[in-house]
Parts: structure tokens; sequence; C-alpha cells
């Protein structure tokens, strides 16, 4: 009666228990993979508002770096070395890539008589953030935003002095 009459096989159960295992890891691992996507997209979206941020903050400086002459950088690069001075003073450490696509930065401009000038950039991702609340107070028009690409990280000298007595308002450009 060795094997014939025993009617289950401990093999079986084995195998059974073995691929209920594997479905259990592979479920976990399945989560614990959205969960690390998220997080990395937190990350880049945190990245992002620091180095729009840095952009902005770089616009500011430069339009009033010269004491009665205020004017907005004609290109990103004006930023990096400021073709008004001799020193060729710096406002922005370097260009930085959007952390969302890795593309460059998209410049939203305004026109006036003297030409196009940088006012600010955007990111081209057309992504829905994750963020859409709790921003800082220059960011509060970031609340409701459908794409990263509508988070405009303007400089907020226009917000305060809308225009030069006359001349016409500046009128952003988005490309």
């Amino acid at each position: 009666m060795h094997g014939a009459s025993a009617g289950c096989n401990p093999r079986g159960f084995t195998y059974i228990g073995l691929l209920a295992i594997l479905v259990i890891i592979g479920i976990s691992m399945g989560a614990a993979g959205k969960y690390w996507q998220q997080v990395v997209a937190r990350d880049k979206e945190e990245e992002l508002l620091f180095r729009g941020d840095q952009y902005r903050r770089a616009i500011e400086l430069y339009y009033y770096a010269i004491p009665g002459r205020p004017q907005y950088p004609r290109t990103v690069d004006d930023l990096l070395q400021d073709p008004r001075s001799f020193a060729g003073k710096r406002y922005l450490r370097r260009k930085y890539k959007d952390p969302v696509t890795g593309e460059d930065f998209v410049a939203v401009e305004v026109m006036d008589q003297t030409g196009k000038h940088i006012i600010g950039v955007h990111s081209p991702s057309d992504k829905t953030p994750l963020k859409q609340a709790n921003f800082p107070d220059e960011y509060q028009s970031f609340l409701g935003k459908t794409k990263y690409s509508d988070w405009l990280f303007v400089a907020s000298i226009q917000l305060q002095q809308p225009g030069v007595p006359g001349r016409p308002p500046l009128v952003p450009i988005r490309r």
C-alpha cells in the first residue's frame, strides 16, 4: 500500500503553494512599482517648482540690476551673463532643464517697442500635475491647472508695474 492508496500527493500541494506565493509577490511588486512611480513623479514636480523659481528670481534680479533702468532680459543667456555690465554679472547659475521632460524650459515672452523680452518660463509638458493645492503665495495661480505647461514661472514685476508711463503694458506671448 505504498502510494496507491494515499489519495493526495504532497508535491502537488507544494506546487500550488509555490504558485500562490509567486502571485502574492507579483501583486506586491506591482503595488511597489506604482508607489515608486508616484515618489519619482513627486520628486520631479518638486524639482520643477525649484528650477522654475530660480528662473523667476533671476529675471527679477536682472530687471532691478541697473538703478533707474529696469529692463527684462532678451534671452536666457542674458541671465547667465548680463551683457549690460562689464563684469558680466550672473543671475542664474546655469540653464536648467525641465525635470519632467528633460527638455529646455519654454520662455514666456512679451513684446514692446524695443523687441521681445523674457518675463518667465514654463514646462513644455502636457502631463497632469500631482500637486493641486498648497502652493506658495507667489504660485497660487497654479491651483486647478491641468498641465505642467500651465504653471507659468513669471517675474512678479509686471504685477507691481504693469507698464511704464507713456508705453502700453506688456502682453505675454506664449510659444
